[in-house]
C-alpha cells in the first residue's frame, strides 16, 4: 500500500476492483464507511455482487480478465473530458518525456517483438535524451511523441462503447463509475484504488496494477491522503514476507537476485549493472554490501567480494509453477514446504499432487497434517504402494505461541508478544530454521568442499542453544556498525565498505540504540490519521509514500484540509503530519525538490514503463482461456507469458468449456482451509464446497439450488453443491450471452469441513513479469451430478 488503513477515511472516492474488503478485509471497510460519512463514495467493480457491492454507492459488474479495458476506458474518459490533474501530470510524472521515433504499436504488439522467443527487444521503447543523458521533455504535453500524447492515442481505442462490449459492464453503470471516479482529478480531491488477488492472479496481473497506478497519476492521486494504489493483503504478514525475500527474484529489501552470467559474474559487475546513476537506488551498493555483511559477518571482506560468490547465480525460473514443473519432470529430489498447501492452493492442483510423488523426500512444516503432507494417502486418491516419497511433518507453532513481528498492508511493522507456550513438540518457525541451520553447519564443519565453504562462511550468531534470540535477529535486520557493534540510526548511514551491516535496508531505522520501535503503542494522532508513534512503518516511518506529491511545485498543499506535509520557508525544511518521503531540507526550488518519486532515477512517476516484459503501456489481452476473441487486436492472449507445454498444462477451448470461472474467499475460511476447516464452529458455518451461479445459467442447465453438480475444465473436475443466486448475472459480450460462475478455493479432504478442491480446475499459466498463476479467469462447463 502507498497509504495505510486509517488513511482511507480521507478519500473522496474509493474504487474497489479485484477485491471484496467488506468480507475479506473488514478493518479496511471500517475506514471506508467513515469516508462515506464524510461525503466520500464507494465503487465496487466485480464479476459478482459481493458484500462489498451491497455497501457500495455504485456497483459495476465486469467479466473476469477485463480490468485493463475497464481502467483504460477511465483513462480515456479523464483525458477526453478534461479531468486530468494537468500540473501534477506535467511536473510529477514522465508524461512530458519524449519517446524515441522507433517506438510503435500495431495490432496488439509493441515494436521489437520476436515471435520465435516470444519476447521484446526494448531498445525502441527508450526516451530521447539531452547531451547530459537526461530525458528530453515537453511540459506542455503537446509533442506528438510525448508519453502523454502516446498514452492518449493508445487509450483512445478504449471508448465507452468498446469497453462495455468487452467487459460486459452496462454502459450506464460504466458512465456512473467514470463520472464519480474521474472527478477526483480536481486539484485537492483524492481517490483511492483498492485491489487484491482478483487483480493480480492473471496473465496480465502486473499490467493490471500498472493501469491503476497510471490512472492515479493522471488524476493526481498518488501521495495524497485518501489516495494511492493500495493492495489488500490476504495474510497478516504478506507485506513483510515479500519485504524479506519471499519473491523468487529478490533478495531482502527488493534487491534483485544475481542472475545473468557473465553480467553478474562479480560483485563489481553486478553493482554496475543493477545500480542506476540517479535516484535513491543509486545507493544500492551500500544496501547490498551491508546485506552481505549481515549474512557473512567477519568472513565477508572487500578482498573476497564480501562473499558475493556464495550467492547462487543463474537464469533459472524459480517461480511456483516452474518449481512444480521441474518437480513433475523429476528434476527436483526434495522440497521444504513451510506453511503452504499446494494440493489445495496451487494452480492445476491435481498435477501438483502428481509432482510431489516424484520427490525422494518432502518436509512439511504446519499446524496440522494438510492435504499436501498427506498427498500419498488413500484418502487423497493415491496408491501409497506406488509412491516412494518420504514425508516428514514438522509441527509448527501458531502465531499466538511465538514472538516476532508482522508487517501489515500499510507497511506497519508491529511486534507481537507470545501469548502462550507452544503445544507438545511444536516449535516456532525461527526455532526450526535455527536448529536446522546449526545442524547443517555442524555437518559441514570439517569439510572444505565448495558447498561447505559457503555454509561455514555464514555468520550464524543468534544464540548457542536451540532456541534463538529474537532480539539478535531484529538487531541484525536493522543493522549495526561492524567496528563498534552499535546500531545504525537508519539506512542513510549504511556504507559499501564493510563498516555496516543490515539484514534488510528498508527496515533499517526500526531498531536504533534506544530500542525496538516496532513495539511502540502510542495512539496519539499526529494529524490526518498518522499515528507516527504506533509501531514502525518502512521506509523511515513514513506513512504515505510519495507524499511530496501532496503539495504543489511550490511546496503548498493542494488542499489545506488534506495537508500532509508542506515547505516551511522560515525553518527551511519540510514539516507536517508525516515524515517527508525524501530529504526534508531539500527546498522546492532546489535540484530534485519537485521529484516525489525518489526511487526512480528521474524522480517522477512512470506513466510509461519501458522495462516491463509485456510493454510500456497496459494493453488488453484475453485470459489464456477465453470464451470470446480479443476485440482490440488479433493477439489472443498476452504474447510474452510463459507457457508450459505437454500434459502439465492442458488448455480448454470455448467450444468444450464455454463458461467463465473464477475463485474467491469467504469470511468463514482461511486460505487453503488448513486452519479453519480444523475448527468445528467455522466448519459448521461453511461446511460444504459450493459453486455460485446465476439463475439464468441454472435454468439453462436444469440445475436447482442445492443440487449436486460437476464442474469440469481441461485439467480436471470437481463435485459441489449448486448455489443459485442473483449475485451473478450473464455478461453480454458482442451481443452474445457469456455466463460466469464462482467458487471458494478453501476446500480439501482434511479437517471437519471437506470438499473437492477448486484448484483442480485452474491452469498452470502465469503473468509475463511475476509468473503469478491465473486463478481468476479460466474456462469450464457445468452439469448436474445425476
Amino acid at each position: 500500500m502507498t497509504n495505510h488503513w486509517t488513511d482511507l477515511q480521507h478519500t473522496d472516492c474509493a474504487l474497489i476492483i479485484g477485491a471484496n474488503p467488506a468480507e475479506n478485509h473488514p478493518i479496511s471497510f471500517r475506514w471506508l464507511l467513515k469516508a462515506r460519512e464524510n461525503g466520500g463514495k464507494i465503487l465496487s467493480v466485480d464479476p459478482r455482487f459481493t458484500r462489498t457491492s451491497s455497501q457500495a454507492d455504485i456497483y459495476a459488474p465486469l467479466r473476469s480478465g477485463t480490468d485493463i479495458p475497464f481502467i483504460g476506458g477511465l483513462i480515456n474518459y479523464a483525458i477526453e473530458h478534461d479531468l486530468v490533474h494537468k500540473e501534477y501530470v506535467a511536473k510529477y510524472t514522465n508524461a512530458s518525456f519524449i519517446v524515441n521515433e522507433g517506438f510503435t504499436f500495431k495490432d496488439g504488439l509493441f515494436s521489437g517483438y520476436d515471435p520465435k522467443t516470444r519476447s521484446y527487444d526494448m531498445a525502441s521503447w527508450s526516451f530521447e535524451t539531452q547531451e547530459d543523458g537526461t530525458p528530453l521533455k515537453d511540459e506542455t504535453l503537446q509533442h506528438p511523441r510525448s508519453v502523454f500524447q502516446l498514452l492518449k492515442k493508445h487509450y483512445s481505442r478504449y471508448d465507452v462503447d468498446s469497453v462495455s462490449t468487452v467487459t460486459g459492464t452496462p454502459k450506464e453503470e460504466y458512465l456512473k463509475v467514470a463520472e464519480a471516479y474521474c472527478a477526483t482529478g480536481k486539484p485537492g480531491k483524492s481517490g483511492t484504488i483498492l485491489y487484491a488477488m482478483g487483480t493480480t492472479q492473471h496473465t496480465v496481473g502486473t499490467q493490471n496494477v500498472r493501469s491503476y497506478a497510471m490512472l492515479q497519476m493522471l488524476l493526481g492521486n498518488i501521495g495524497m491522503p485518501g489516495g494511492g494504489v493500495n493492495a489488500l493483503r490476504g495474510e497478516s504478514n504478506v507485506q513483510g514476507s515479500t519485504d524479506f525475500g519471499l519473491l523468487f527474484g529478490d533478495l531482502p529489501g527488493y534487491l534483485g537476485a544475481p542472475k545473468e552470467q557473465p553480467v553478474h559474474a562479480t560483485l563489481k559487475a553486478y553493482l554496475e549493472k543493477e545500480t542506476p546513476a540517479a535516484g535513491y537506488w543509486s545507493n544500492k551498493p551500500k544496501f547490498v554490501v551491508s546485506l552481505l555483511k549481515a549474512w557473512y559477518g567477519p568472513n565477508a571482506t572487500k578482498d573476497n567480494e564480501f562473499c558475493y560468490q556464495y550467492l547462487p547465480k543463474g537464469n533459472k525460473n524459480y517461480s511456483h509453477i516452474a518449481l512444480f514443473n521441474a518437480m513433475y519432470k523429476g528434476e527436483l529430489t526434495g522440497a521444504f514446504l513451510f506453511g503452504t498447501n499446494p494440493v489445495v492452493g496451487g494452480p492445476n492442483a491435481g498435477k501438483e499432487k502428481e509432482a510431489l510423488s516424484k520427490l525422494d523426500w518432502l518436509v512439511a512444516m504446519d499446524l496440522w497434517e494438510t492435504e499436501t503432507s498427506a498427498f500419498w494417502q488413500k484418502e487423497a486418491g493415491s496408491d501409497p504402494s506406488k509412491i516412494n516419497t518420504e514425508v516428514f511433518l514438522l509441527p509448527a507453532a501458531s502465531s499466538y505461541e511465538k514472538e516476532g513481528t508482522v508487517s501489515n498492508s500499510g507497511r506497519w511493522m508491529q511486534y507481537r508478544w507470545k501469548a502462550i507456550e507452544p503445544k507438545g513438540e511444536s516449535k516456532a518457525d525461527m526455532e526450526i530454521i535455527h536448529m536446522l541451520m546449526q545442524r547443517i553447519k555442524g555437518l559441514y564443519k570439517n569439510e572444505s568442499s565448495p558447498a561447505a565453504k559457503s555454509i561455514n562462511a555464514l555468520y550464524w550468531n543468534y544464540g548457542e542453544h536451540d532456541h534463538p534470540e529474537f532480539d539478535l535477529v531484529a538487531r541484525e535486520i536493522n543493522g549495526y556498525y561492524t567496528k563498534t557493534g552499535k546500531q545504525v540510526e537508519n539506512f542513510g548511514m549504511l556504507a559499501d565498505d564493510g563498516s555496516t551491516c543490515s539484514g534488510n535496508w528498508i527496515y533499517s531505522g526500526f531498531y536504533p540504540e534506544e530500542g525496538n520501535l516496532s513495539k511502540r503503542r502510542d495512539n496519539k494522532d499526529n494529524g490526518m490519521g498518522n499515528f507516527l508513534n504506533w509501531s514502525y512503518a518502512w521506509p523511515m516511518n513514513r506513512r504515505i509514500l510519495y507524499n511530496r506529491a501532496s503539495a504543489d511545485p511550490a511546496g503548498k498543499p493542494w488542499n489545506k484540509d488534506k495537508a500532509v506535509i508542506w515547505w516551511d520557508a522560515a525553518a527551511k525544511k519540510w514539516t507536517g503530519h508525516d515524515i517527508p518521503d525524501f530529504k526534508a531540507v531539500v527546498a522546492p526550488t532546489d535540484k530534485g525538490g519537485m521529484n516525489p518519486f525518489i526511487m526512480l532515477k528521474d524522480g517522477v512517476g512512470g506513466m510509461y514503463a519501458p522495462t516491463l516484459n509485456d510493454g510500456p503501456f497496459p494493453e488488453h489481452y484475453e485470459p489464456f482461456e477465453s470464451p470470446v476473441p480479443n476485440a482490440f487486436s488479433s493477439q489472443e492472449y498476452n504474447p510474452t507469458i510463459k507457457v508450459w507445454g505437454g500434459d502439465f498444462n492442458l488448455k480448454g477451448t470455448k467450444k468444450q468449456y464455454p463458461i467463465v470461472a473464477t475463485t474467491y474467499r469467504v469470511s468463514e475460511h482461511w486460505q487453503s482451509g488448513s486452519m479453519t476447516r480444523n475448527q468445528e464452529w467455522l466448519s459448521e458455518l461453511a461446511g460444504h464446497m459450493y459453486i455460485e451461479m446465476s439463475e439464468e445459467l441454472a435454468k439453462e442447465k436444469g440445475i436447482k439450488n442445492k443440487d449436486q453438480i460437476i464442474v469440469t475444465s481441461a485439467r480436471g473436475e470437481v463435485k459441489a453443491y449448486a448455489m443459485v443466486t442473483k449475485r451473478f448475472k450473464p455478461h453480454m459480450i458482442n451481443g452474445k450471452k457469456v455466463h460466469q460462475i464462482g467458487m471458494p478455493w478453501h476446500f480439501g479432504f482434511k479437517g471437519y469441513a471437506t470438499g473437492d478442491t477448486a484448484n483442480r480446475l485452474t491452469p498452470h499459466i502465469g503473468d509475463a513479469n511475476t509468473m503469478i498463476p491465473e486463478y481468476k479467469a479460466f474456462l469450464c462447463d457445468v452439469r448436474r451430478a445425476d
